[in-house]
């Protein structure tokens, strides 16, 4: 990893450009290349135009992001070494996780990653999920060796939609790396446009659970509260 002893110069490739992807890939574009990747070309083109219909960020925001490029075109991927996976993990009518988005989000990453490159999910997973599934993508595809060729990381998003007040940048997070170098570039990285706390995690599976944990308390606290209105 020679070439990751500093973030000063990183490439940055943000897939999914929803709600949690287009505030991060804003910040980090203030201030490194980076790319903004959505498969819907009609989201691209309202973005390329400064309007966001999530209306999670403003027009002067993103016109902020002077080293963001918003794009459609895979091949636009091959310059990044840095890949932030934000792809939604809806539920299926089962009520299982519904992998289909970040598999291929991971698949396509696979046809550019290089030796060196760093993966991270944000994505809300289950535990394991990066480790067992992901990264066996990246490794059958790429033909690279995970922790030898490329890494990984987890760092779970933690943006509340439609909060005007706690923005990405001030919301504390979690990161984690498939190793200690890896982790400490993750770290540096967030920081250099997070001024909240930002934690360690011992291990990928580590900030996979924390995220599992973060979003039932608040569905049971939705739940508790819900149960409270109808009974006052």
């Amino acid at each position: 990893m020679s070439n990751f002893r500093s973030i000063k110069n990183p490439s940055i490739a943000v897939i999914g450009i929803g709600y949690v992807g287009l505030p991060l890939s804003i910040e980090f574009g203030k201030k490194y290349n980076t790319i903004g990747f959505d498969i819907n070309n009609y989201r691209i083109s309202e973005l390329k135009k400064f309007n966001d219909k999530t209306n999670e960020v403003s027009k002067t925001e993103i016109k902020r992001s002077k080293y963001l490029n918003f794009t459609s075109n895979p091949d636009d991927l091959k310059i990044a070494n840095i890949y932030i996976v934000t792809v939604p993990t809806p539920i299926l009518k089962n009520k299982t996780p519904d992998l289909r988005p970040i598999k291929k989000a991971t698949s396509l990453i696979s046809k550019f990653i290089k030796k060196t490159d760093i993966v991270i999910y944000e994505s809300t997973v289950y535990p394991g999920l990066t480790e067992d599934i992901c990264v066996k993508i990246l490794e059958k595809k790429s033909g690279l060796i995970f922790n030898k060729d490329f890494y990984c990381g987890y760092s779970p998003e933690r943006i509340n939609p439609g909060d005007k007040k706690n923005k990405i940048y001030n919301i504390s997070k979690i990161v984690s790396g498939s190793n200690r170098k890896t982790l400490q570039i993750i770290y540096k990285l967030y920081s250099s446009i997070i001024r909240a706390k930002i934690y360690k995690a011992q291990s990928i599976k580590v900030a996979e659970a924390a995220k599992v944990i973060e979003n039932s308390q608040r569905d049971l606290n939705v739940a508790f509260i819900n149960e409270l209105s109808i009974i006052f």
